[in-house]
């Protein structure tokens, strides 16, 4: 049973970590859709700021890799 924020005695957290207005399930969707979490290299960060310019890297790679291997 979830109990409201005032009745719990033994809270520990800092202030700094308040969820008191936050939203349960916010990312619940995105979660069952299936996701991917990549961890960069450093040297790899310092090119590729944002996942539009890795998406947009990797998709070249794939058409470029497409062209250079034959279909069988």
């Amino acid at each position: 049973m979830n109990q409201p924020p005032d009745s719990i005695k033994d809270d520990n957290l800092r202030p700094e970590y308040d969820f008191l207005g936050d939203m349960r399930g916010k990312h619940f969707k995105a979660y069952r859709q299936g996701t991917n979490v990549v961890f960069l290299d450093p040297d790899v960060v310092q090119v590729f700021k944002d996942s539009v310019s890795v998406n947009r890297a990797l998709r070249l790679l794939l058409h470029l890799a497409r062209e250079q291997v034959p279909s069988e």
